[in-house]
Protein backbone atom coordinates (compact mmCIF):
# COMPACT_ATOMS: atom_id res chain seq x y z
CA UNK A 1 0.00 0.00 0.00
CA UNK A 2 1.30 3.01 -1.06
CA UNK A 3 0.64 6.31 0.43
CA UNK A 4 1.29 10.07 -1.27
CA UNK A 5 0.76 12.84 1.35
CA UNK A 6 1.07 16.45 -0.93
CA UNK A 7 1.17 19.77 -0.18
CA UNK A 8 0.43 22.37 -2.34
CA UNK A 9 2.38 25.36 -0.33
CA UNK A 10 1.76 29.21 -0.87
CA UNK A 11 5.74 29.73 -1.50
CA UNK A 12 8.76 27.54 -2.16
CA UNK A 13 10.51 28.66 1.35
CA UNK A 14 7.29 27.46 2.67
CA UNK A 15 6.91 23.69 4.76
CA UNK A 16 3.88 22.01 5.46
CA UNK A 17 3.26 20.72 9.13
CA UNK A 18 0.34 19.03 8.64
CA UNK A 19 1.56 16.44 6.06
CA UNK A 20 4.37 15.60 8.11
CA UNK A 21 2.72 15.09 11.30
CA UNK A 22 0.77 12.55 9.28
CA UNK A 23 3.56 10.79 8.09
CA UNK A 24 4.91 10.25 11.84
CA UNK A 25 1.45 9.70 13.14
CA UNK A 26 1.65 6.25 10.75
CA UNK A 27 5.23 5.44 10.86
CA UNK A 28 4.99 2.24 12.77
CA UNK A 29 2.05 0.61 10.55
CA UNK A 30 3.36 1.62 7.17
CA UNK A 31 6.65 1.12 5.95
CA UNK A 32 9.04 4.30 5.16
CA UNK A 33 9.54 2.99 2.01
CA UNK A 34 5.76 3.02 1.21
CA UNK A 35 5.12 6.51 2.06
CA UNK A 36 6.14 9.40 1.07
CA UNK A 37 5.64 13.49 1.25
CA UNK A 38 5.99 15.72 -1.83
CA UNK A 39 6.00 19.04 -1.75
CA UNK A 40 5.08 21.37 -4.25
CA UNK A 41 3.95 25.15 -4.90
CA UNK A 42 0.79 27.04 -6.18
CA UNK A 43 2.74 28.18 -8.94
CA UNK A 44 4.03 24.82 -10.16
CA UNK A 45 2.18 23.96 -13.17
CA UNK A 46 -0.84 21.98 -12.53
CA UNK A 47 0.38 19.13 -15.33
CA UNK A 48 4.02 19.03 -14.03
CA UNK A 49 2.15 18.08 -10.21
CA UNK A 50 0.03 15.79 -12.20
CA UNK A 51 3.03 13.80 -14.10
CA UNK A 52 4.86 13.72 -10.37
CA UNK A 53 2.02 11.94 -8.86
CA UNK A 54 1.48 9.67 -11.86
CA UNK A 55 5.46 8.72 -12.10
CA UNK A 56 5.10 7.29 -7.94
CA UNK A 57 1.67 5.92 -8.86
CA UNK A 58 0.78 5.81 -5.42
CA UNK A 59 -2.34 3.70 -4.01
CA UNK A 60 -3.57 6.19 -1.75
CA UNK A 61 -3.32 9.78 -2.67
CA UNK A 62 -3.75 12.79 0.01
CA UNK A 63 -3.84 16.41 -0.39
CA UNK A 64 -3.39 19.09 2.55
CA UNK A 65 -6.64 21.54 1.96
CA UNK A 66 -6.21 25.27 2.09
CA UNK A 67 -8.01 28.25 0.77
CA UNK A 68 -4.75 29.11 -1.39
CA UNK A 69 -4.75 25.66 -2.88
CA UNK A 70 -8.00 24.41 -3.18
CA UNK A 71 -8.49 25.23 -6.97
CA UNK A 72 -5.47 23.52 -7.98
CA UNK A 73 -6.42 20.80 -5.98
CA UNK A 74 -9.77 20.44 -7.05
CA UNK A 75 -8.19 20.22 -10.69
CA UNK A 76 -5.61 17.96 -9.98
CA UNK A 77 -8.16 15.48 -8.54
CA UNK A 78 -10.34 15.47 -11.36
CA UNK A 79 -7.64 14.58 -13.73
CA UNK A 80 -6.13 12.39 -11.57
CA UNK A 81 -9.04 9.86 -11.50
CA UNK A 82 -9.31 9.83 -15.17
CA UNK A 83 -5.87 8.60 -15.88
CA UNK A 84 -5.67 6.46 -12.38
CA UNK A 85 -9.39 5.68 -11.68
CA UNK A 86 -8.21 3.05 -8.96
CA UNK A 87 -6.59 5.22 -6.42
CA UNK A 88 -8.20 6.53 -3.52
CA UNK A 89 -8.31 10.54 -3.07
CA UNK A 90 -8.06 11.31 0.10
CA UNK A 91 -8.52 15.28 1.48
CA UNK A 92 -7.85 16.92 4.49
CA UNK A 93 -7.68 20.29 6.29
CA UNK A 94 -9.36 23.24 7.01
CA UNK A 95 -10.61 24.09 3.71
CA UNK A 96 -12.82 20.89 3.57
CA UNK A 97 -13.84 20.29 6.96
CA UNK A 98 -16.39 22.50 6.70
CA UNK A 99 -19.58 21.82 3.90
CA UNK A 100 -17.76 18.47 3.05
CA UNK A 101 -21.37 16.93 1.38
CA UNK A 102 -21.01 19.55 -0.90
CA UNK A 103 -17.61 19.60 -1.33
CA UNK A 104 -17.89 15.62 -2.39
CA UNK A 105 -20.94 16.22 -4.61
CA UNK A 106 -19.50 18.52 -6.75
CA UNK A 107 -15.96 16.97 -7.16
CA UNK A 108 -17.02 13.21 -7.52
CA UNK A 109 -13.04 11.90 -7.71
CA UNK A 110 -12.99 12.59 -3.71
CA UNK A 111 -13.20 9.64 -1.53
CA UNK A 112 -12.68 10.30 1.69
CA UNK A 113 -12.44 13.33 3.74
CA UNK A 114 -10.95 13.91 7.02
CA UNK A 115 -12.73 15.98 8.85
CA UNK A 116 -11.04 18.09 11.47
CA UNK A 117 -7.81 17.30 13.15
CA UNK A 118 -6.55 14.73 11.34
CA UNK A 119 -3.41 13.03 12.98
CA UNK A 120 -5.53 10.06 15.22
CA UNK A 121 -7.95 10.36 12.64
CA UNK A 122 -5.38 9.21 9.42
CA UNK A 123 -3.81 6.72 11.57
CA UNK A 124 -7.06 4.90 12.30
CA UNK A 125 -7.97 5.53 8.29
CA UNK A 126 -4.73 4.06 7.88
CA UNK A 127 -4.70 0.64 9.64
CA UNK A 128 -8.54 0.30 8.74
CA UNK A 129 -7.30 0.04 4.84
CA UNK A 130 -3.74 -1.69 5.43
CA UNK A 131 -5.74 -4.61 7.31
CA UNK A 132 -8.61 -4.50 4.78
CA UNK A 133 -11.01 -3.51 7.28
CA UNK A 134 -14.01 -1.50 7.70
CA UNK A 135 -13.45 2.07 7.42
CA UNK A 136 -16.66 3.26 8.49
CA UNK A 137 -16.20 2.68 12.05
CA UNK A 138 -12.99 5.41 11.82
CA UNK A 139 -14.86 8.60 13.33
CA UNK A 140 -14.26 12.17 12.06
CA UNK A 141 -14.70 11.01 8.26
CA UNK A 142 -16.93 11.57 5.34
CA UNK A 143 -16.75 8.87 2.88
CA UNK A 144 -18.64 7.63 -0.52
CA UNK A 145 -21.19 4.04 -0.57
CA UNK A 146 -23.33 3.39 -2.63
CA UNK A 147 -23.25 6.51 -4.30
CA UNK A 148 -24.12 8.27 -0.80
CA UNK A 149 -21.90 10.35 0.91
CA UNK A 150 -21.49 8.82 4.46
CA UNK A 151 -20.32 11.13 7.39
CA UNK A 152 -18.81 8.85 10.87
CA UNK A 153 -19.67 9.86 13.76
CA UNK A 154 -17.42 13.19 14.87
CA UNK A 155 -14.62 12.45 17.73
CA UNK A 156 -15.87 13.34 21.11
CA UNK A 157 -12.76 14.36 22.24
CA UNK A 158 -9.66 15.82 21.10
CA UNK A 159 -6.06 13.71 21.75
CA UNK A 160 -3.86 15.69 24.09
CA UNK A 161 -0.97 17.68 22.21
CA UNK A 162 1.34 15.28 24.12
CA UNK A 163 -0.17 12.29 21.47
CA UNK A 164 1.35 14.27 18.70
CA UNK A 165 4.57 12.94 17.08
CA UNK A 166 7.64 15.70 16.28
CA UNK A 167 7.00 16.09 12.92
CA UNK A 168 10.88 16.84 11.76
CA UNK A 169 13.73 14.63 11.29
CA UNK A 170 17.29 15.72 9.85
CA UNK A 171 16.46 14.88 6.55
CA UNK A 172 13.21 17.06 6.19
CA UNK A 173 14.57 19.91 7.82
CA UNK A 174 15.63 22.84 4.69
CA UNK A 175 18.15 25.31 5.97
CA UNK A 176 17.11 27.91 3.82
CA UNK A 177 13.37 27.20 4.26
CA UNK A 178 10.53 28.29 6.90
CA UNK A 179 9.82 25.78 9.32
CA UNK A 180 6.43 25.76 11.08
CA UNK A 181 5.92 24.37 14.40
CA UNK A 182 3.27 24.68 17.20
CA UNK A 183 3.70 24.49 20.76
CA UNK A 184 0.04 24.85 21.31
CA UNK A 185 -3.73 24.20 19.29
CA UNK A 186 -6.64 26.29 19.76
CA UNK A 187 -7.27 30.17 20.71
CA UNK A 188 -8.77 31.97 23.69
CA UNK A 189 -10.48 34.48 21.72
CA UNK A 190 -13.57 33.90 19.52
CA UNK A 191 -12.93 36.09 16.48
CA UNK A 192 -15.69 35.88 14.53
CA UNK A 193 -13.56 35.83 10.97
CA UNK A 194 -11.44 33.20 12.07
CA UNK A 195 -11.86 28.94 12.40
CA UNK A 196 -10.09 29.12 15.94
CA UNK A 197 -13.56 30.49 17.27
CA UNK A 198 -14.98 27.01 15.96
CA UNK A 199 -13.03 25.04 18.72
CA UNK A 200 -12.79 26.25 22.23
CA UNK A 201 -10.18 26.05 25.10
CA UNK A 202 -6.01 25.65 24.39
CA UNK A 203 -3.86 22.87 24.82
CA UNK A 204 -0.49 23.06 25.01
CA UNK A 205 2.12 20.27 24.24
CA UNK A 206 4.40 19.71 27.60
CA UNK A 207 7.29 22.48 27.61
CA UNK A 208 10.50 19.97 28.32
CA UNK A 209 9.56 18.76 24.95
CA UNK A 210 8.88 22.34 23.14
CA UNK A 211 12.40 22.74 24.90
CA UNK A 212 13.69 19.84 23.73
CA UNK A 213 12.46 20.46 19.88
CA UNK A 214 13.48 24.09 19.84
CA UNK A 215 17.00 22.89 20.86
CA UNK A 216 17.14 20.65 17.61
CA UNK A 217 15.79 23.34 15.32
CA UNK A 218 18.98 25.73 16.69
CA UNK A 219 21.58 22.62 16.32
CA UNK A 220 20.34 22.14 12.70
CA UNK A 221 20.53 25.83 11.67
CA UNK A 222 16.93 26.48 10.91
CA UNK A 223 16.83 29.86 9.18
CA UNK A 224 13.37 30.90 10.60
CA UNK A 225 11.29 28.86 12.78
CA UNK A 226 7.37 30.01 12.59
CA UNK A 227 5.51 29.36 15.28
CA UNK A 228 1.94 28.70 14.78
CA UNK A 229 0.15 29.26 17.76
CA UNK A 230 -2.90 31.22 17.05
CA UNK A 231 -1.91 33.12 20.33
CA UNK A 232 1.55 32.49 21.53
CA UNK A 233 1.34 34.79 24.48
CA UNK A 234 -2.22 33.15 25.82
CA UNK A 235 -0.43 31.77 28.92
CA UNK A 236 2.27 34.51 30.40
CA UNK A 237 4.48 31.60 32.47
CA UNK A 238 4.40 29.16 29.75
CA UNK A 239 5.48 31.74 26.56
CA UNK A 240 8.61 32.96 28.92
CA UNK A 241 9.71 30.28 29.41
CA UNK A 242 9.76 29.24 25.96
CA UNK A 243 11.47 32.67 24.97
CA UNK A 244 13.94 32.43 28.08
CA UNK A 245 15.28 28.93 26.65
CA UNK A 246 15.77 30.63 23.29
CA UNK A 247 18.15 33.36 24.61
CA UNK A 248 19.95 30.78 26.38
CA UNK A 249 20.42 28.37 24.15
CA UNK A 250 20.03 30.80 20.37
CA UNK A 251 23.47 30.95 18.35
CA UNK A 252 22.38 33.54 16.81
CA UNK A 253 21.72 31.66 13.16
CA UNK A 254 18.10 30.75 13.93
CA UNK A 255 14.92 33.47 14.30
CA UNK A 256 11.82 32.56 15.95
CA UNK A 257 8.10 34.39 14.40
CA UNK A 258 5.38 34.42 17.36
CA UNK A 259 1.69 35.56 16.82
CA UNK A 260 1.32 37.61 20.03
CA UNK A 261 -1.46 39.56 21.18
CA UNK A 262 0.23 42.67 22.27
CA UNK A 263 -1.91 44.20 24.86
CA UNK A 264 -1.59 40.90 26.92
CA UNK A 265 2.37 41.69 26.87
CA UNK A 266 2.99 43.15 30.99
CA UNK A 267 5.82 45.09 32.12
CA UNK A 268 7.98 42.04 32.75
CA UNK A 269 7.40 40.61 29.59
CA UNK A 270 8.89 44.30 27.82
CA UNK A 271 11.76 44.20 30.28
CA UNK A 272 12.66 40.72 28.99
CA UNK A 273 12.01 41.40 25.58
CA UNK A 274 14.44 44.63 25.50
CA UNK A 275 17.63 42.25 26.58
CA UNK A 276 17.31 40.12 23.31
CA UNK A 277 19.48 40.40 20.48
CA UNK A 278 18.86 41.66 17.59
CA UNK A 279 16.80 39.62 15.07
CA UNK A 280 16.04 36.49 17.55
CA UNK A 281 12.44 37.28 17.73
CA UNK A 282 9.93 38.23 15.23
CA UNK A 283 6.24 39.65 16.36
CA UNK A 284 3.10 39.40 14.15
CA UNK A 285 0.58 41.36 15.66
CA UNK A 286 -3.31 41.49 14.59
CA UNK A 287 -4.98 44.66 14.93
CA UNK A 288 -7.70 43.90 12.61
CA UNK A 289 -9.50 47.75 13.39
CA UNK A 290 -9.47 50.27 15.92
CA UNK A 291 -13.09 50.93 15.39
CA UNK A 292 -15.25 50.24 18.74
CA UNK A 293 -17.95 49.21 16.68
CA UNK A 294 -16.34 46.75 14.83
CA UNK A 295 -14.25 45.09 16.86
CA UNK A 296 -17.62 44.41 19.41
CA UNK A 297 -19.29 42.46 16.11
CA UNK A 298 -16.27 40.40 15.46
CA UNK A 299 -15.80 39.57 19.56
CA UNK A 300 -12.10 40.83 19.47
CA UNK A 301 -11.42 43.10 22.15
CA UNK A 302 -8.59 45.29 22.11
CA UNK A 303 -7.30 47.78 24.30
CA UNK A 304 -5.90 49.72 21.43
CA UNK A 305 -4.07 52.18 23.85
CA UNK A 306 -2.27 49.62 25.97
CA UNK A 307 -1.87 47.91 22.52
CA UNK A 308 0.08 51.14 21.04
CA UNK A 309 2.09 51.30 24.19
CA UNK A 310 3.87 47.81 24.31
CA UNK A 311 4.12 48.62 20.04
CA UNK A 312 6.24 51.75 20.94
CA UNK A 313 8.30 50.28 23.24
CA UNK A 314 9.23 47.36 21.77
CA UNK A 315 10.35 49.36 18.66
CA UNK A 316 12.55 51.71 21.27
CA UNK A 317 14.24 48.74 21.90
CA UNK A 318 15.32 48.41 18.08
CA UNK A 319 15.60 44.70 18.51
CA UNK A 320 12.61 42.46 17.39
CA UNK A 321 10.71 43.35 13.75
CA UNK A 322 6.70 44.00 14.49
CA UNK A 323 4.38 43.44 11.81
CA UNK A 324 0.77 44.61 12.39
CA UNK A 325 -2.58 43.29 10.50
CA UNK A 326 -5.14 45.67 9.50
CA UNK A 327 -8.42 43.97 7.18
CA UNK A 328 -10.27 45.60 5.17
CA UNK A 329 -13.98 44.67 4.52
CA UNK A 330 -15.29 43.99 8.61
CA UNK A 331 -19.03 44.82 9.84
CA UNK A 332 -19.15 48.50 10.61
CA UNK A 333 -15.82 49.68 8.74
CA UNK A 334 -16.23 52.05 6.10
CA UNK A 335 -14.04 53.79 3.69
CA UNK A 336 -13.42 56.39 6.49
CA UNK A 337 -13.22 54.48 9.25
CA UNK A 338 -10.95 52.39 7.86
CA UNK A 339 -8.33 55.55 6.89
CA UNK A 340 -8.92 56.42 10.70
CA UNK A 341 -7.80 52.63 11.52
CA UNK A 342 -4.73 52.81 9.23
CA UNK A 343 -4.08 55.97 10.56
CA UNK A 344 -3.75 54.86 13.92
CA UNK A 345 -1.70 51.77 13.42
CA UNK A 346 0.57 53.74 11.07
CA UNK A 347 1.51 55.99 13.15
CA UNK A 348 3.22 52.98 15.56
CA UNK A 349 5.47 53.14 13.06
CA UNK A 350 5.38 49.04 12.90
CA UNK A 351 8.60 47.26 10.32
CA UNK A 352 5.43 46.04 8.26
CA UNK A 353 1.70 47.02 8.14
CA UNK A 354 -0.11 43.96 6.12
CA UNK A 355 -3.65 44.91 5.19
CA UNK A 356 -5.59 41.73 4.37
CA UNK A 357 -8.87 41.75 2.48
CA UNK A 358 -11.56 40.16 4.72
CA UNK A 359 -12.30 36.33 3.80
CA UNK A 360 -15.13 34.36 4.48
CA UNK A 361 -13.85 31.21 5.46
CA UNK A 362 -15.77 28.22 5.52
CA UNK A 363 -17.04 27.85 9.58
CA UNK A 364 -16.56 31.20 10.63
CA UNK A 365 -19.02 33.15 12.43
CA UNK A 366 -19.15 35.84 9.75
CA UNK A 367 -19.55 33.64 7.10
CA UNK A 368 -22.64 32.47 8.47
CA UNK A 369 -24.01 36.11 8.55
CA UNK A 370 -22.97 37.09 5.31
CA UNK A 371 -26.09 37.83 4.64
CA UNK A 372 -26.71 40.60 7.30
CA UNK A 373 -23.58 42.59 6.69
CA UNK A 374 -24.36 42.70 3.16
CA UNK A 375 -21.48 40.82 1.70
CA UNK A 376 -20.74 40.01 -1.44
CA UNK A 377 -17.83 37.64 -1.98
CA UNK A 378 -16.09 35.30 -4.56
CA UNK A 379 -17.63 31.47 -4.62
CA UNK A 380 -14.28 30.20 -4.99
CA UNK A 381 -11.21 30.23 -2.70
CA UNK A 382 -10.25 32.49 -0.68
CA UNK A 383 -14.03 33.19 -0.83
CA UNK A 384 -12.68 36.85 -0.48
CA UNK A 385 -15.14 39.70 0.18
CA UNK A 386 -16.06 42.18 -2.81
CA UNK A 387 -18.59 44.34 -1.05
CA UNK A 388 -20.09 44.74 2.18
CA UNK A 389 -23.20 47.06 3.26
CA UNK A 390 -20.10 50.08 4.12
CA UNK A 391 -17.97 49.03 0.90
CA UNK A 392 -18.82 49.51 -2.07
CA UNK A 393 -16.37 47.16 -4.94
CA UNK A 394 -15.08 50.61 -5.91
CA UNK A 395 -13.86 51.26 -2.45
CA UNK A 396 -12.31 48.18 -2.31
CA UNK A 397 -10.43 48.53 -5.54
CA UNK A 398 -9.07 51.64 -4.21
CA UNK A 399 -7.86 50.46 -1.05
CA UNK A 400 -6.03 47.02 -3.16
CA UNK A 401 -4.19 49.92 -4.73
CA UNK A 402 -3.23 51.69 -1.65
CA UNK A 403 -2.41 48.44 -0.11
CA UNK A 404 0.13 47.51 -3.05
CA UNK A 405 1.71 51.31 -1.94
CA UNK A 406 2.03 50.32 1.47
CA UNK A 407 3.72 47.06 0.69
CA UNK A 408 6.06 48.52 -2.14
CA UNK A 409 6.91 51.81 -0.44
CA UNK A 410 6.59 50.47 3.50
CA UNK A 411 6.67 47.44 3.89
CA UNK A 412 9.88 46.91 1.84
CA UNK A 413 11.73 48.55 4.36
CA UNK A 414 13.96 50.49 1.48
CA UNK A 415 12.21 53.36 1.56
CA UNK A 416 11.89 54.41 5.26
CA UNK A 417 13.29 58.33 4.98
CA UNK A 418 11.85 59.63 2.21
CA UNK A 419 8.34 58.32 3.11
CA UNK A 420 8.62 59.88 7.02
CA UNK A 421 10.29 63.02 5.16
CA UNK A 422 6.41 63.40 2.92
CA UNK A 423 4.34 62.59 5.26
CA UNK A 424 5.93 64.78 8.18
CA UNK A 425 6.27 67.92 5.83
CA UNK A 426 3.25 67.86 4.08
CA UNK A 427 0.67 64.70 5.12
CA UNK A 428 -1.89 65.06 8.19
CA UNK A 429 -2.77 61.70 7.68
CA UNK A 430 -0.31 58.51 6.69
CA UNK A 431 -3.66 57.15 4.73
CA UNK A 432 -3.57 60.38 2.45
CA UNK A 433 -0.08 59.89 1.08
CA UNK A 434 -0.64 56.67 -0.03
CA UNK A 435 -3.74 57.05 -1.23
CA UNK A 436 -2.56 59.86 -3.29
CA UNK A 437 0.12 57.83 -4.18
CA UNK A 438 -1.71 55.44 -5.61
CA UNK A 439 -3.49 57.51 -7.57
CA UNK A 440 -0.31 58.97 -9.33
CA UNK A 441 0.63 55.13 -9.83
CA UNK A 442 -2.33 54.44 -11.60
CA UNK A 443 -2.83 57.83 -13.40
CA UNK A 444 1.00 57.56 -14.88
CA UNK A 445 0.34 53.62 -16.06
CA UNK A 446 2.74 52.51 -13.62
CA UNK A 447 0.07 49.38 -12.20
CA UNK A 448 0.17 47.81 -15.77
CA UNK A 449 4.11 46.52 -15.58
CA UNK A 450 6.37 46.00 -12.55
CA UNK A 451 9.19 48.08 -12.07
CA UNK A 452 13.08 47.47 -10.89
CA UNK A 453 13.97 49.17 -7.63
CA UNK A 454 16.03 51.50 -9.43
CA UNK A 455 12.58 52.33 -10.97
CA UNK A 456 10.59 52.51 -7.50
CA UNK A 457 13.27 55.20 -6.44
CA UNK A 458 12.81 57.60 -9.45
CA UNK A 459 9.27 57.07 -9.55
CA UNK A 460 9.33 58.00 -5.74
CA UNK A 461 11.14 61.16 -7.05
CA UNK A 462 8.79 61.86 -9.75
CA UNK A 463 5.68 61.72 -7.34
CA UNK A 464 7.54 64.57 -5.36
CA UNK A 465 8.28 66.65 -8.11
CA UNK A 466 4.67 66.22 -9.53
CA UNK A 467 3.21 67.89 -6.21
CA UNK A 468 5.62 70.49 -6.34
CA UNK A 469 6.35 69.89 -2.62
CA UNK A 470 9.46 72.45 -2.00
CA UNK A 471 12.80 70.85 -0.94
CA UNK A 472 13.14 68.77 -4.30
CA UNK A 473 17.13 68.43 -4.02
CA UNK A 474 17.07 68.14 0.21
CA UNK A 475 14.46 65.12 -0.70
CA UNK A 476 16.40 63.19 -3.55
CA UNK A 477 19.61 63.72 -1.11
CA UNK A 478 17.50 61.47 1.70
CA UNK A 479 15.66 59.60 -1.56
CA UNK A 480 19.67 58.61 -1.87
CA UNK A 481 20.44 57.80 1.27
CA UNK A 482 17.60 55.10 1.57
CA UNK A 483 18.83 54.26 -1.75
CA UNK A 484 22.80 53.64 -0.20
CA UNK A 485 21.58 52.35 3.11
CA UNK A 486 20.08 49.02 0.87
CA UNK A 487 22.80 49.25 -2.38
CA UNK A 488 26.03 48.96 -2.22
CA UNK A 489 26.98 50.08 -5.71
CA UNK A 490 29.17 52.38 -7.00
CA UNK A 491 26.56 53.07 -9.59
CA UNK A 492 24.28 55.44 -8.78
CA UNK A 493 20.72 55.90 -10.69
CA UNK A 494 20.57 59.08 -13.03
CA UNK A 495 18.11 60.94 -10.83
CA UNK A 496 20.88 61.49 -8.10
CA UNK A 497 23.28 63.80 -8.16
CA UNK A 498 26.82 63.06 -7.13
CA UNK A 499 29.29 65.19 -5.51
CA UNK A 500 32.33 65.32 -7.19
CA UNK A 501 35.51 65.73 -4.78
CA UNK A 502 39.13 66.03 -6.06
CA UNK A 503 41.30 62.62 -4.85
CA UNK A 504 37.89 60.78 -3.47
CA UNK A 505 38.91 57.25 -4.48
CA UNK A 506 42.05 58.21 -2.51
CA UNK A 507 41.24 59.60 0.78
CA UNK A 508 38.94 56.90 1.02
CA UNK A 509 41.73 54.65 1.20
CA UNK A 510 43.89 56.84 3.38
CA UNK A 511 40.88 57.06 5.55
CA UNK A 512 40.42 53.39 5.98
CA UNK A 513 43.92 52.78 6.46
CA UNK A 514 43.70 54.66 9.89
CA UNK A 515 43.63 52.59 12.87
CA UNK A 516 41.69 55.08 14.54
CA UNK A 517 39.31 55.42 12.24
CA UNK A 518 38.88 51.43 11.96
CA UNK A 519 38.45 51.12 15.64
CA UNK A 520 35.94 54.07 15.71
CA UNK A 521 34.05 53.13 13.02
CA UNK A 522 34.67 49.95 11.72
CA UNK A 523 35.39 48.04 14.84
CA UNK A 524 34.69 44.29 13.44
CA UNK A 525 37.39 44.95 10.63
CA UNK A 526 40.87 45.89 12.96
CA UNK A 527 43.40 44.12 11.67
CA UNK A 528 41.99 43.43 7.84
CA UNK A 529 43.31 45.74 5.29
CA UNK A 530 42.32 48.82 3.99
CA UNK A 531 41.57 46.87 0.38
CA UNK A 532 39.82 44.13 1.54
CA UNK A 533 37.42 46.39 4.20
CA UNK A 534 36.44 48.78 0.86
CA UNK A 535 34.58 45.72 -0.65
CA UNK A 536 32.39 45.85 2.41
CA UNK A 537 31.94 49.38 2.80
CA UNK A 538 30.87 52.48 0.81
CA UNK A 539 31.39 56.21 1.41
CA UNK A 540 29.39 58.38 -0.95
CA UNK A 541 29.12 62.91 -0.15
CA UNK A 542 25.97 64.06 0.07
CA UNK A 543 24.82 68.04 -0.37
CA UNK A 544 22.94 68.43 2.79
CA UNK A 545 23.54 66.49 6.87
CA UNK A 546 21.17 63.38 5.94
CA UNK A 547 22.42 61.96 9.58
CA UNK A 548 20.52 64.26 11.28
CA UNK A 549 17.24 63.94 9.55
CA UNK A 550 15.79 61.41 12.17
CA UNK A 551 16.74 64.21 15.30
CA UNK A 552 15.18 67.17 13.07
CA UNK A 553 12.13 64.86 12.90
CA UNK A 554 12.39 65.19 9.02
CA UNK A 555 11.66 68.74 8.90
CA UNK A 556 12.77 70.26 5.87
CA UNK A 557 13.50 73.31 7.37
CA UNK A 558 15.80 71.95 9.67
CA UNK A 559 17.90 69.34 7.25
CA UNK A 560 21.86 71.66 6.89
CA UNK A 561 22.51 72.26 3.64
CA UNK A 562 26.04 71.57 3.93
CA UNK A 563 28.23 69.16 2.24
CA UNK A 564 28.79 65.95 4.52
CA UNK A 565 30.93 62.56 3.43
CA UNK A 566 28.91 59.33 4.94
CA UNK A 567 30.08 55.88 5.46
CA UNK A 568 28.47 53.05 4.99
CA UNK A 569 29.02 49.78 7.08
CA UNK A 570 26.89 46.43 4.90
CA UNK A 571 28.22 44.11 7.43
CA UNK A 572 24.20 43.81 9.93
CA UNK A 573 23.08 41.82 12.48
CA UNK A 574 19.57 41.56 10.92
CA UNK A 575 18.11 42.21 7.48
CA UNK A 576 14.60 42.35 8.87
CA UNK A 577 15.64 45.50 11.54
CA UNK A 578 18.38 47.91 9.72
CA UNK A 579 20.21 48.24 6.27
CA UNK A 580 23.41 48.92 7.02
CA UNK A 581 25.04 51.52 9.41
CA UNK A 582 26.44 54.70 8.39
CA UNK A 583 28.10 57.42 9.97
CA UNK A 584 29.25 60.94 9.34
CA UNK A 585 33.06 61.36 9.07
CA UNK A 586 35.76 63.36 7.91
CA UNK A 587 38.73 62.99 5.87
CA UNK A 588 42.26 64.13 7.04
CA UNK A 589 43.04 67.47 5.85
Amino acid sequence: MKVLLTALNAKYIHTNLAVRYLEKSVIDIIDTDDIKIKEFTINNSKDYIIREIYNYSPDILCFSCYIWNMDMIDYITRHIKKIMPEVMIVLGGPEVSFDTAILMEENDAIDIVVIGEGEDTFRQLMLALKNNDDYSLVEGIAFRAKGQIVFTESKKTLPSMESLPFPYTGESLDADKIVYYESSRGCPFNCQYCLSSSISGVRFLPIERVKNEIKYFIDQGVRQVKFVDRTFNAKKSYAMEIMNFILEYHRGKTNFHFEVTADLLDDDILTFLSTVPVGLFQFEIGVQSTNEKTLNIIDRHVDFGRLSEVVRRISQSKNIHQHLDLIVGLPEEDYFSFRKSFDDVFALRPEKLQIGFLKLLKGSGLRNRAGEYGYVYSDYPPYEVMETSWLSYGDIIRLKGLEEMVEIYWNSGIFNNSIELIINNFYSSSFKFFEELWKYWQAQGHHHISHSKNKLYEILAQFYSWNKFNGVEVFKEVLKLDFLKNTKSSFLPSIFNRVEIDGFKNKCHEFLQSTKNVKTYLPLYEDIPAKQIIKQVHFEPFNVDVTIIDRVKYKIDSIEEKQVIVLFDYQIESKALEDCKYYKIKFDE
